[in-house]
C-alpha cells in the first residue's frame, strides 16, 4: 500500500453492489427500487436487460446500451468489461448524453462472486477516482435460503461479505424456518443488518448509504462502518467442532452426498482485531500486503482504521482478497474515539488466533530499525 492521500468524499459517486443467489429476489427488489422517487438519479449496471425483465411502461427511451426510465433512472448493460462500462457511463454523464446520476447500482448474476466487482472499484485508477463503494447488498430467499446455504459455497460467501442482507419471500415462508435462517445469517455475518422485503418492497434508505461516509454530514461514520461490537458479541464466531487446515482450502465443496448442515458456514470467520500502540506506516502496510498476498483467496474482506506514527489523522484501509484499496486519510479522528487501530476480517479457513499470530510475526519482521 502506498502513502495515504487525504480523502475526498463528495467527488466520487457511491456504488452499491446488489448480489444474491439464483431466485433470491434481486430482480423483484431492483424493479421496486427503480420506481422509488428518492432514487430518480440512479444508474443501474446489469448483465442483461432480460434478467431484469423491465416493464415496458417504465421505459421512456432507449438507445444503444442505455435505457432511460420514466422515473429518471437509467440502466445500461455490461458490454464486455465492467471497467469500460463504468468509464463510458461516466463520460456520457459528463457530456450530457445521459441524465446526471448521483448513484450507481451494479446487479450481479446469481452465481457471481462479488469480489471481482469490488476489485474493479479498487484498482482501476479512472474508476476509483470517480466512484466509491457504498456497500454490498445481498438478497437471501427465506423459503430456499437454508437449503442453498447447505448446498452451495457461493450464497454463503455472498452473505458473508454483505454490508446489508435482505431477506425475501418471508410472507410465504414458515416463521420458524425464517427465525432459524436469521440466526444462521447473524452467525455468518454478525455486523450486517438484516432487512425484510415483501414482493421486493423495501425502504431504499435501508439499503443505501451503508458505507463509511454519511452523505448528510459529508464525514466518515467509522463506528457504523466497522460495527466492531457485533463481532465481539459473537465470541469470535468460532466453531470448535470443525477441524481447520490452513493449507487445505478446498474441503471438497462439490461433494454434496455427505454434506453436513452448516458445512460451508463452518469455513467462514468474522472478527475484529484491535491494537493499542501506533504503527509505523511501513510496518503495517507491508505486513497487511504480505498477508493478503499469502492468503488472498481466503481473505474475503478486510476493513479498518489505523493509528500511524506519521499521521495525526486516522488512515482507512479496505481490502478484498489479495487487493487493498489505496488507503485514505480521514480529516480527523471521530469525536470520542479512543484512537486504537481496528481491523475487521471476514475470512475463509483462517481463524482469529491464526490471523493474530501471523500479523504479530509480520509486524516483528517488518518493524523499522
Amino acid at each position: 500500500m502506498s502513502e495515504a492521500p487525504e480523502i475526498r468524499t463528495t467527488e466520487r459517486l457511491p456504488v452499491s453492489v446488489l448480489t444474491g443467489f439464483l431466485g433470491s429476489g434481486k430482480t423483484t427488489l431492483l424493479k421496486h427500487l427503480l420506481t422509488q422517487p428518492g432514487l430518480d438519479k440512479v444508474a443501474v449496471i446489469v448483465n442483461e436487460f432480460g434478467e431484469i425483465g423491465l416493464d415496458h411502461t417504465l421505459i421512456e427511451s432507449s438507445s444503444e446500451g442505455v435505457v432511460l426510465l420514466n422515473s429518471g433512472c437509467l440502466c445500461c448493460t455490461v458490454r464486455g468489461d465492467l471497467i469500460d462500462t463504468m468509464r463510458n457511463l461516466f463520460l456520457k454523464r459528463v457530456r450530457g448524453e445521459v441524465p446526471e446520476f448521483d448513484r450507481v447500482v451494479i446487479e450481479t448474476t446469481g452465481l457471481a462472486d462479488p469480489a471481482p466487482i469490488l476489485h474493479t472499484l479498487m484498482t482501476d485508477p479512472l474508476v476509483a477516482a470517480r466512484f466509491r463503494l457504498d456497500g454490498v447488498v445481498t438478497t437471501v430467499d427465506a423459503v430456499h435460503g437454508t437449503s442453498q446455504l447447505d448446498a452451495q459455497p457461493e450464497p454463503v460467501k455472498q452473505a458473508a461479505v454483505a454490508d446489508r442482507i435482505v431477506l425475501t419471500k418471508t410472507d410465504i415462508a414458515e416463521p420458524k424456518a425464517v427465525e432459524t435462517l436469521v440466526e444462521r445469517l447473524r452467525r455468518l455475518n454478525p455486523a450486517a443488518p438484516i432487512e425484510y422485503a415483501t414482493l421486493g418492497k423495501i425502504d431504499p434508505r435501508k439499503l443505501m448509504d451503508c458505507g463509511l461516509y454519511d452523505p448528510k454530514t459529508k464525514t466518515a461514520d467509522v463506528a457504523k462502518w466497522l460495527n466492531e461490537e457485533a463481532y465481539a458479541s459473537e465470541r469470535d464466531h468460532d466453531h470448535h467442532h470443525h477441524d481447520h487446515d490452513h493449507d487445505d482450502h478446498d474441503h471438497d465443496h462439490h461433494d454434496h452426498a455427505h454434506l453436513d448442515v452448516n458445512r460451508h458456514d463452518d469455513h467462514i470467520r468474522a472478527f475484529c482485531l484491535s491494537f493499542d500502540r501506533p504503527f509505523q506506516w511501513a510496518e503495517i502496510a507491508e505486513a497487511l500486503d504480505l498477508f493478503a498476498q499469502t492468503h488472498g483467496p481466503n481473505l474475503l474482506r478486510v476493513k479498518g482504521i489505523l493509528n500511524v506514527v506519521e499521521s495525526p489523522k486516522p488512515i482507512v484501509v479496505h481490502g478484498v482478497q489479495h487487493l487493498f484499496h489505496p488507503p485514505a486519510t480521514l480529516s480527523a479522528w471521530p469525536p470520542g474515539d479512543d484512537k486504537r487501530s481496528r481491523l475487521v476480517f471476514i475470512t475463509r479457513d483462517l481463524d482469529k488466533e491464526y490471523v493474530e499470530k501471523s500479523l504479530d510475526a509480520l509486524f516483528k519482521s517488518h518493524a523499522p530499525a
